[in-house]
């Protein structure tokens, strides 16, 4: 077990897999998850040739539980501690969800000279809060009832979220036990008191500025049945901002597409890498 000491005092676990000569692809997990969501990928893109890494956020998994500091720009700076402790350069960054909120918000805080390309998968920039700005965005009882669901019964409220985060309420999906499990599992792992701060920092951090930074080739993509964080007001208006960014929908996918499309889009990853 891998683990670096940050700035502030905290212990953050990270896998490293593969060659450590080899080009790095640095995975950022969402909420309430943990590193091993990309246990597919990580397998996948190091038997590609590729160093794969992800770790686990602060206040989830392995990583320690803070009382504080579990913010959006935290994450961010955590991150950068991460890719200059391995020295890492010309690395591919790929975030899901709340993932793609802290890479978007590293490229916004450290720049993207150790930066070669960046995927944003189901990722909840430029800003997830319905705001005056922001009519197209989720209002705040919607987040309201994500902190209830989390504080009143956390254990009960991570396995029913698996339900709308993986599409199995629509007609004919394809319900997997071992996906729900899985998904309570990591998210067990974590704290309450960061997985609460958190529900702020993934629906109430605004990323137009962040996203305007970003200068290398960016992979927006989205399934356009995402019930956790909505295409209109997430991936389409990211593309709006991130010059020459190219945009890939899957038709009828939902959130947690990285393990419910696993090959799909892992061929997609690995296509947009390689061009």
């Amino acid at each position: 077990m891998a683990t670096m000491k940050t700035k502030d005092g905290t212990k953050i676990f990270f896998k490293d897999w593969g060659s450590k000569d080899a080009q790095p692809i640095v995975f950022s997990h969402g909420w309430p998850l943990s590193a091993d969501v990309w246990d597919p990928q990580m397998a996948f893109f190091a038997g590609q040739g590729f160093r794969t890494i992800a770790h686990d956020r602060r206040s989830h998994g392995r990583s320690d539980q803070v009382w504080d500091n579990n913010t959006m720009d935290q994450y961010a700076d955590d991150l950068a501690e991460l890719i200059e402790t391995l020295d890492l350069h010309d690395a591919i960054l790929v975030g899901h969800s709340t993932g793609g909120g802290e890479v978007t918000r590293y490229v916004g805080r450290h720049g993207t000279k150790r930066v070669a390309k960046v995927a944003l998968i189901g990722a909840v920039p430029p800003l997830m809060l319905k705001t005056e700005a922001n009519p197209g965005g989720q209002p705040i009882e919607a987040f309201d009832a994500i902190r209830k669901g989390t504080f009143d019964n956390r254990s009960q409220f991570f396995l029913d979220v698996t339900t709308p985060f993986y599409g199995f309420n629509r007609d004919g999906a394809s319900v997997s036990e071992g996906l729900k499990l899985e998904f309570w599992r990591q998210g067990m792992m974590g704290g309450l008191k960061g997985q609460l701060d958190s529900i702020r920092a993934f629906s109430e951090s605004d990323f137009h500025e962040d996203l305007a930074k970003l200068d290398r080739p960016t992979l927006v993509l989205h399934g356009d049945d995402d019930q956790i964080v909505p295409i209109g007001a997430s991936a389409l208006e990211t593309v709006k901002i991130v010059k020459d960014a190219v945009l890939m929908i899957y038709k009828g996918a939902d959130h947690g597409l990285t393990q419910t499309h696993q090959d799909r889009f892992n061929a997609d990853l690995l296509n947009f890498i390689r061009e």
